[in-house]
């Protein structure tokens, strides 16, 4: 491999006589003296000069040549949980009251999870509010009516055939003062679709690799760099209660669907001559 000695010799010995010259003239404390010598230490760093070393410069790096593609790893599931997301709420005359009803609305809500025999650990309060509720006149003013207090749950239900009992237990329990904001399929245990996913991404992309090297007459050889981006989707079918015959409860039908996991990777090879 050749290398370029690097030597900076003319302007070197002009930086030095123009140290002596200034020696001569003044005391080492001079400020100037100090900022000379700053001046010619960086001056020979960048030169390529180092204390103990050999000094020379390697203009011969190599350069690696590769393919660069991106694939994306798809895998079908079927959810193996619901993510069941409620609030139960209160209008009374003071926020003291409205507080107090929304308490025993919200224990009615946790004893019908426990009936259902959701776990405490799958039940998240997720906010609790009391604010005063106004009624508004068409001239701008505007009428106390009384305070809103509510309190909000996000529910894992890990027993998909037992999660439209779920439901409906709190609905019984609670009344009409509840609000459901989400009844939605999900994946709970991500790790085997993941990793189906990026199985299949890694191979779709050295896939593309060698058709790559192919169509260039190259090899290809090692992975350089892999990088990778994980995204998930699906599409929550809506929660319905199901038309049942005279005589027998309507029951809430929570329809799992299909959820998609994808990862995507951007992953880089050499590629050699093959001689």
């Amino acid at each position: 491999m050749k290398r370029l000695l690097v030597l900076c010799m003319p302007n070197l010995r002009a930086v030095v006589g123009l140290i002596s010259k200034k020696v001569e003239c003044s005391m080492p404390n001079n400020r100037n003296f100090f900022v000379l010598v700053i001046s010619l230490a960086v001056f020979l760093a960048g030169c390529g000069f180092s204390v103990g070393e050999k000094n020379s410069w390697d203009v011969t790096q190599p350069i690696e040549t590769g393919v660069t593609v991106e694939a994306t790893g798809f895998v079908k599931v079927v959810p193996d949980g619901v993510q069941f997301n409620f609030l139960v709420f209160a209008v009374e005359s003071t926020s003291r009251a409205a507080s107090q009803r929304v308490n025993v609305l919200a224990d009615q809500a946790r004893e019908a999870l426990s009936n259902a025999g959701i776990d405490s650990k799958d039940i998240a309060t997720q906010n609790v509010s009391v604010y005063p509720e106004y009624l508004y006149s068409q001239d701008g003013g505007q009428e106390l009516t009384g305070f809103r207090g509510a309190q909000s749950f996000a529910v894992t239900l890990r027993d998909t055939s037992q999660a439209g009992e779920a439901v409906d237990e709190v609905i019984r329990m609670v009344g009409n003062d509840l609000t459901i904001e989400t009844l939605s399929p999900i994946l709970i245990d991500t790790k085997d679709a993941t990793d189906q996913a990026r199985e299949n991404a890694v191979k779709l992309a050295r896939k593309k690799a060698e058709d790559y090297a192919d169509l260039l007459g190259v090899d290809l050889g090692n992975v350089i760099s892999v990088r990778e981006f994980a995204t998930s989707s699906s599409v929550p079918l809506p929660w319905l209660r199901s038309d049942m015959s005279a005589g027998e409860t309507a029951k809430t039908v929570v329809d799992l669907g299909i959820q998609e996991v994808s990862i995507t990777i951007e992953a880089r090879w050499a590629l050699t001559s093959g001689n």
